[in-house]
């Protein structure tokens, strides 16, 4: 992985927003990295939630793969 720096131009308002979510003890990349993963959890407890709804009938069973 590079160490290069990039710059993501955000509004006032969006900058604001995360300052107000940024810790004192945290920099904006770890900010950005948390915020990341968080999403990615949600995605992921999206997608279990989804295919536990799914009708046991609908599913292939392995053995049929």
């Amino acid at each position: 992985m590079s160490n290069t720096t990039k710059r993501i131009p955000v509004t006032e308002e969006r900058w604001n927003e995360l300052t107000e979510l940024k810790p004192p003890d945290k920099t904006y990349d770890e900010l950005v990295g948390d915020l990341i993963r968080a999403h990615r959890q949600r995605q992921l407890a999206d997608s279990v939630r989804e295919v536990r709804k799914i009708d046991a009938a609908e599913l292939t069973p392995l053995d049929k793969l």
